[in-house]
């Protein structure tokens, strides 16, 4: 079993990753090639990723806190109610 710390620390790593993610305004073109749709040129469909300034990671790790808490909260309470589904934040 992975330590509580652990989980703690890769979620809101994978948190700060994805907050540095940014819009994708229109897909690039796919050309004619060996693979349907593909895109032509190394790193085509790469993307700049943003910087977080101290106040983004911030508050990105205050989010994670809150998540983490009210997940506390509703496991003390014995978990979710059932039927109802668990859904991504």
């Amino acid at each position: 079993m992975i330590a509580p710390a652990v989980t703690a620390l890769r979620t809101t790593l994978a948190a700060l990753d994805n907050a540095t993610a940014v819009t994708v305004t229109a897909p690039p073109a796919p050309t004619d090639g060996p693979i349907a749709g593909a895109v032509a040129g190394l790193g085509a469909t790469e993307a700049a990723r943003r910087d977080l300034t101290d106040a983004d990671v911030v508050a990105v790790i205050e989010d994670q806190i809150l998540a983490r808490e009210e997940a506390a909260v509703t496991y003390e309470r014995g978990g979710p109610p059932r039927g109802r589904r668990r859904t991504a934040r």
